[in-house]
């Protein structure tokens, strides 16, 4: 095991940045456009399962025609899904869409609100769901949610039977029921009433019907409203709005193109008030719903007709009056949102730029970081700065703004008592289908407040406004320019363990490292310097001065310790475990107590904004009775996924494939070509080279096709022999599996394959079967859900010439990783189709 020092330009320069994000400016129409929202006081919330599963054209009809405030609330962060865009899976992929939905946000203007419920992946019923989330647990954020946002109307997207096609989907429509009346009655989680919210009541609960493909739940007699029209402020229209929108969930293939012209959308009520006209029928959405807020809807009608486009700062004046006059009104839930919004126009129309950024993206938990602020007045109006506090240390600056100057000041801000940049929901750890998040203010909040805030106080006309503003990370990118990044903040040590996937058969010896992970400036200057690490196994570390140790694993021995300043390096020999897996990780010790060592995680994609998260600094160690047989495997990369990881675990020379290397000549020395899930789906030159992958099977290759999808009954192009992929998947963990084959060589050669090879996996047994097979395949299990019949389409294999070929859907790309032995030992059977003395 060793650790290894680090440059911080080498980590940086390794980082693949994403575009980021630039703080919010807004132009003239836009203005016009949020001045007219002020006028409205109405409000919608649209409740489904799932990033995606949102009518992306009705919100941004609902929240930039209408101007009601619109809300989506995904019961998940889709964590249970496919990834087209990388590896990522679980809680990775969940924090890759929460940031895909608030991109999507940003299009469509609604605001994003999440449960703490879990994607477990396909659920087949609405009970299931329930139970596996824990029912009244996520009824709570639900009615929270409702009591907080206080929506006039809520919308379903699915029913709540089979037609929604999925149990979560089914399950999100029960939930939003339920919550309807729930979060009016105040015997209903009373303890929510400690923290500002009182009960509330929604006019009515609708159903927003669909026609999507084979079926069609809406009707002529029910609410139809046109959704499709054109807004010359945007310069867009709402269908055009909703496929950018939509077009935000890159790591599911959503891009769609824009669509233009009418549109109907169709509503069933479910619960409340009926309504034959719109979805506000007899609500008051004006200022008249507020005591004394008539006089401030004829102010903000007359702002509107007063403004100027060409100098938006001319109504500067109207809307600090409007402010004043807001601010009077009784305390309520719309007092406060317009107050908002004031404020947000205020800073609109004054062109006030304001900024503050750090020189580097991680910072050192509870030490000072630099701070560069900028302020920018650029209206004639005159404004002041009246002060700037960051972590509630003020900076001292003050002053006058002249028209067009770029003021900046330099501070050195403590980050005393701040947390580690952990999202709000990774903090505690999970139950089987939730998060555990109880701090209720943090529940339904799409991500954590900012790690670190400038507060911006300035003063026009009289009127002091406090205007926070979130401190990014800011660089100049040679080919993108300025780019603007999150800051987080890490902890004092950070540690990985390298590989953090172990796979070997008993008695066998691998080499583990755990290697200091650097972040920041800090912990280069601090760690160039490492105390000794010493095993717990070996000596007692000294109480008074901090070390790594490793955690013991049951089963196995550690041998040949060895300690030097900057590694440390464990070589581990298996011992009495046998088709099992446990974990090691890295320990602190500092003053006679015991912490975990961190991980930080980097995901970084174009479309977001860079994601950070820690985890532990372990290593999964699959100890597992494997024979293997081949050496060199071809992969070629689909939606992605760690197979290949896991493949080099297993000791094999994994060989990445792609549309100029697919040749004959490449193929012939390789053991076994594996595609990767979902790789059809992607590679379109896949099928150009159909000719090329049979012919190497038939002069005695293997070749093995995870699953694909939407193929229907045309599987030309993929195998030797038609067959078909059908939606079909068992979502089990524990179905029981079936040997339709007994005798076949791929549950003997090189394992012995029995029922307990099926024990531990995870999520699913498999997804997208094959059907319809032509006579030449054999089905080598079967397999079902509760209540349904057998489904033998999950592994087919044939010979063909001198060799192999297998289509699966089982999902070996979850299983893997996780380290199921069984998974392993069946994968390498597969492997070695084409090597079996009877070929």
């Amino acid at each position: 095991m060793k650790i290894f020092l680090s440059s911080i330009l080498a980590i940086l320069m390794a980082t693949e940045y994403s575009t980021g994000q630039v703080p919010e400016t807004v132009g003239s129409s836009d203005i016009l456009l949020r001045m007219k929202k002020l006028q409205i006081l109405g409000s919608v919330l649209y409740i489904a399962a799932h990033p995606d599963d949102e009518n992306t054209r009705l919100l941004a009809w609902l929240s930039k025609d209408k101007l009601y405030r619109t809300g989506y609330l995904s019961l998940t962060r889709g964590d249970g899904g496919q990834n087209l865009i990388g590896d990522e899976q679980g809680i990775e992929l969940g924090l890759i869409r929460t940031q895909e939905l608030l991109a999507a946000r940003r299009v469509d203007g609604a605001d994003q609100f999440f449960s703490r419920a879990y994607d477990f992946g396909f659920s087949k019923t609405t009970a299931e769901s329930l139970k596996i989330w824990d029912e009244q647990k996520i009824l709570s954020d639900v009615v929270w949610i409702i009591r907080k946002f206080q929506p006039d109307v809520i919308i379903t997207r699915f029913p709540e039977d089979k037609r929604a096609g999925h149990g979560q989907h089914s399950a999100s429509s029960v939930l939003a029921r339920l919550a309807f009346n729930a979060a009016a009655d105040p015997k209903q989680f009373p303890e929510q009433l400690t923290h500002g919210v009182g009960p509330w009541q929604a006019t009515r609960l609708f159903w927003n019907n669909y026609n999507f493909g084979s079926v069609n739940t809406t009707r002529e007699d029910q609410l139809k409203i046109e959704v499709g029209g054109f807004n010359p402020l945007v310069g867009k229209s709402y269908g055009e709005i909703a496929a950018d929108s939509r077009s935000q969930h890159r790591s599911q293939g959503f891009g769609i193109a824009h669509s233009r012209g009418n549109f109907t959308e169709y509503f069933s009520l479910t619960a409340g008030s009926k309504a034959d006209s719109s979805l506000m029928q007899s609500i008051d959405c004006t200022w008249d719903r507020v005591p004394g807020g008539e006089a401030v809807g004829k102010m903000i009608e007359m702002m509107i007709k007063k403004y100027d486009p060409a100098a938006p700062y001319t109504s500067l004046q109207d809307l600090v009056d409007i402010y004043k006059k807001i601010n009077a009104l009784p305390a309520g839930y719309w007092r406060d949102e317009k107050l908002k919004e004031t404020k947000g126009l205020i800073q609109a129309c004054s062109g006030l730029w304001l900024e503050a950024t750090v020189p580097e993206a991680y910072a050192l938990q509870n030490q000072t970081v630099p701070v560069t602020l900028r302020v920018v007045n650029r209206s004639p109006v005159p404004i002041t700065l009246n002060s700037v506090s960051l972590n509630q240390q003020d900076t001292g600056w003050t002053q006058i703004l002249q028209t067009g100057v770029n003021y900046s000041a330099t501070c050195r801000v403590s980050l005393a008592n701040l947390p580690v940049s952990q999202p709000y929901w990774l903090v505690e750890s999970m139950s089987p289908g939730s998060y555990n998040v109880h701090d209720q203010t943090l529940i339904g909040r799409p991500e954590n407040p900012p790690a670190l805030e400038a507060i911006f106080v300035v003063r026009l006309f009289d009127e002091p406004f406090s205007l926070p503003q979130r401190v990014f990370f800011k660089y100049t990118d040679p080919v993108k320019g300025e780019l603007f990044e999150p800051i987080t903040i890490v902890p004092a040590q950070l540690a990985f363990c390298d590989p953090d996937l172990l796979v070997f058969p008993k008695d066998r010896q691998k080499e583990l490292f755990v290697r200091k992970q650097l972040k920041t400036i800090q912990h280069i200057q601090e760690n160039s310097v490492i105390h000794p690490a010493l095993l717990s196994t070996v000596s007692k570390p000294a109480a008074t001065v901090p070390s790594i140790s490793i955690t013991p694993v049951p089963g196995f021995d550690t041998r040949n310790v060895s300690v030097t300043a900057d590694t440390y390096d464990f070589t581990l020999k298996s011992g009495s475990v046998q088709n099992g897996n446990a974990a090691t990780w890295a320990l602190v010790l500092k003053n006679g107590i015991k912490d975990t060592l961190l991980l930080c995680r980097t995901i970084s994609y174009e479309h977001i904004p860079r994601i950070d998260y820690f985890k532990q600094a372990k290593t999964i160690i699959v100890s597992v009775n494997l024979q293997t047989r081949g050496n060199r495997i071809g992969y070629i990369e689909g939606a992605g996924d760690k197979v290949p990881d896991a493949l080099t675990a297993m000791g094999f020379t994994v060989v990445k494939l792609n549309e100029n290397s697919v040749t004959t000549e490449n193929l012939q020395n390789l053991d076994a070509v594996i595609a990767g899930v979902r790789a059809y789906e992607v590679h379109d030159w896949l099928f150009g080279k159909y000719s090329i992958l049979m012919d190497y099977i038939k002069n005695g290759g293997n070749l093995i096709v995870q699953y694909n999808r939407n193929l229907g009954d045309d599987s030309a192009g993929i195998g030797p022999y038609p067959f078909g992929i059908s939606n079909a998947r068992v979502t089990e963990e524990d179905a029981v599996v079936h040997f339709l084959q007994p005798d076949h060589p791929v549950l003997h050669f090189p394992n012995e394959i029995s029922s307990n090879d099926f024990d531990g996996w995870i999520q699913e047994r498999g997804i997208y079967f094959a059907q319809h097979l032509n006579a030449n395949y054999q089905s080598i299990f079967s397999m079902h859900d509760s209540g349904e019949p057998d489904q033998t389409g999950s592994l087919i294999t044939t010979n063909y010439g001198k060799g192999n070929f297998t289509y699966t859907g089982l999902v070996f790309f979850r299983e893997l990783p996780a380290g199921v032995p069984g998974a392993y030992r069946l994968l390498a059977n597969i492997i070695a189709l084409n090597q079996h003395k009877d070929k």
